[in-house]
Parts: C-alpha cells; structure tokens; sequence
C-alpha cells in the first residue's frame, strides 16, 4: 500500500523526524488559505499523486508548461496554480501516458537548499534485513545513480538484533559529508527514521532530495512511504490514508475478493494459484512469444466465488485475448476446481480462446469435468504445453 507525501511527512513527524510545514488542499480556496497559514515569503504547490517525477511531469490540457511542483511567491501564485493544477491529468515517467488526474495539492513552506543527498529504508531480499541507502546524488533516480556512479550509493545491512547503532547512522553521516553538529543530527534523524520503518510496518522509506539548508539544517523535501499489506490489520493510521483513486479498479475489486492481482500490458489473462507458480507462469508466457496481461494468484483456498470473480475482473482487461488457467491441486482439488471454472466460464460468457492446466489432487476427475462441461476448453498436458497452446489460440483468434 502507498501513501501521498503529505500523509508519509504527517507520520514521519510524529516520530520525531523534522519535516517542513505544510498543509494539503483539495480546492483553490484551500491552497490560499494553506499558503496563508504558512505566512511566506516562498510557497511550494506540490500535485500529490503516487507516481514520482511530478516536477519533471507534463499536464496533458497543458504539455508545454510547468510540471506538477511549482514554486510561488505571492497568495496569487498559489490560487493561479492551483486552478491550473487541480483536476488535471499529470503525466510523469512513472504513470505512463494515462498519466494521473490531481485530486489534491501539498502547499508547503520554501527551502534555502544548499545540497540535495538521498537516504532510503528498504527490505533487502537477498538478506532479508532492513537496508540503509544513501547517496550525494539527490534529486536524481537511484537507478540512474547505481547504472552512471555506483560508487556513490552507500550501504548499510541492519541486524534486527541491534537495531540501527550510532556507528550506523555516523557511517551513512561521513559517507555524506555532513560535519561538527549536522553529524549528531543526522545520527538522531535516521535513528527516529528506522524506529519508524519498524513499527509502521513499512516496506520502503524513500527521502528524495534530502536536503541541507543553509543555516545547516536537515530536511525532507519528499517522502515516499510504502506498507506491507500483510501487516496492515495493525495499522488501522495507515489503512484509513488509503486513497481509492489512485489505485486500479480492478486491483480494488481484486483484493475485496482476497485475490492477488496486478495489471499488466500485454493481451494473455493468467489465473494460477500460488504467487511462485504465477511468476513462472508468466515468465513461460513470454518464452514462447505471448506476452502476460496480469499476475493473479487466487491462493490455496480458491473456491467457486473466488474463481468467478477472477474472471470477471481478467475479463475487465479489453486487452485480453486469450486466458491461461494453470493450477497445482494440493490444498484445493482439480475437481472443485474444475467445477468452479466451468461454473465462471458460463456465467462471464467468455468470448476468448481458454487454456487450462491442472495438475495434483483428483487431476482426472477434473480434467473429465472439464472434458464433459459442452465448453470449448483447451486442455494442457502442462505448463510450456498450456502456454503455447494459450500463444498459439490468442494469435489464430486475433
């Protein structure tokens, strides 16, 4: 799950990590009185979207002006940019060209900066511990960072025994080249940055730019947060910042469902159960020339609903020309299974070539299922069977 900067800064703050004031605003009226409150004489009108690169992001009404972070110095300013903004499609590197509409603005106070550094909290797989990453390169994408300059990433691998120590965050501080009395601040920055990735069941805490101003002090100018959903029943703050707009309608009704799904660009819908088998699933898709329209893991406790509702929201894609159905009877038999995809297949009316692949418990006795249903099923003796089949379908159908 993610959330707006101003919501990240909101939470952030009150673990005593010092965030720049500011207000959110969902009308023009509420931009000026935000700008307002925060007296002057610089105002920051910040579009608040869950896409990075607004500043750098173009309106489509308006592709040749200003981004989606654009610095005022009168009241005026800000009405004028917020009527300019608000309810417009923002486009950046990471929306694609659908581009996003700005439902709300971030009228935040102006910053002497100095230096812009980034500083980042994330999960490392490899390890399996909670990773600090920080660079002299903020402003930029750390992936353009580590491709240009990977000199220039620090690293630092916390053990979960420890915590973040001092030695830690006075590593990260020298690699930065932070001096004197910024060290010490620093040192209980990240410290109150960590304690707040703990226990908000954070999967990432990305601070780009990090800046110095001039009077030596350390500020957040963005924050990114992201949640692990699994640990989100605990983090009732958290789940009411959820903003439904931002996300996909079908991700929604996915997981009201308890479905995994992600949309994806290309035309072959996929249902699997088990997150491992799905990836395979895809990547085997794209062996053989097709190309996946989605991940969707309907879990081990897949039933008739659950199977029904899956296909109505791969169906929902109008991209989707074909369907591959690739399932590991073990918690679940093929048979009910079976009987669930016969059920789904005839209330969605499906009107595209679909490709089946059981395999584990009562395997025969779903494939007879199948087999005697009346329904143009393609079956698959397995899964590179299933995906050239799926392939080849989608392509003659087309």
């Amino acid at each position: 799950m993610n959330i707006h900067e101003y919501q990240a800064k909101r939470l952030l703050a009150k673990y005593g990590v010092p965030v720049p004031r500011g207000n959110v605003a969902y009308t023009p009226h509420e931009a000026v009185d935000a700008a307002k409150d925060l007296g002057g004489p610089v105002y920051v009108v910040k579009s608040q979207i869950h896409a990075g690169g607004r500043g750098a992001g173009r309106f489509q009404n308006n592709p040749d002006g200003k981004g989606g972070v654009r610095i005022c110095k009168s009241i005026d300013e800000v009405r004028d940019n917020a009527e300019e903004m608000l309810g417009q499609v923002l486009v950046t590197k990471q929306t694609g060209e659908q581009g996003k509409e700005v439902n709300r603005l971030y009228v935040e106070e102006g910053a002497d900066i100095k230096r812009e550094l980034y500083l980042a909290l994330l999960i490392d797989r490899a390890t399996s511990r909670v990773t600090i990453m920080a660079s002299t390169e903020g402003g930029m994408e750390i992936e353009e960072v580590a491709a240009r300059t990977p000199e220039k990433i620090l690293r630092e691998i916390i053990d979960p025994a420890t915590g973040v120590m001092p030695y830690h965050a006075r590593k990260i501080a020298f690699g930065l080249g932070f001096e004197g009395k910024q060290i010490g601040t620093f040192v209980k920055f990240l410290s109150s940055l960590y304690k707040a990735f703990l226990e908000l069941d954070a999967s990432l805490v990305e601070i780009n730019p990090l800046i110095v101003t001039g009077d030596g002090s350390i500020l957040p100018l963005d924050a990114k947060m992201n949640f692990d959903d699994n640990a989100l029943f605990r983090q009732k703050e958290v789940v009411e910042m959820r903003d439904l707009d931002e996300e996909d309608p079908a991700e929604i009704e996915a997981s009201q469902h308890e479905l995994n799904y992600i949309k994806l660009d290309g035309n072959i819908g996929c249902m699997v159960n088990g997150a491992g088998l799905a990836m395979a699933t895809m990547d085997i898709i794209k062996l053989y020339g097709g190309e996946p329209a989605n991940f969707l893991d309907v879990g081990g406790g897949a039933n008739k609903e659950r199977v029904v509702a899956a296909f109505k929201i791969i169906l929902s894609d109008k991209n989707v020309e074909g369907i591959l159905v690739n399932i590991f009877g073990g918690i679940v038999r093929c048979d009910v299974i079976a009987e669930a995809i016969v059920a789904a297949a005839q209330e969605v009316e499906l009107h595209v070539p679909l490709v089946v692949r059981l395999e584990g418990t009562n395997v025969e006795m779903g494939k007879k299922i199948l087999e005697e249903s009346g329904l143009t099923i393609i079956a698959a003796d397995n899964l590179a069977d299933g995906a050239e089949k799926v392939v080849k379908a989608t392509r003659e159908a087309a």
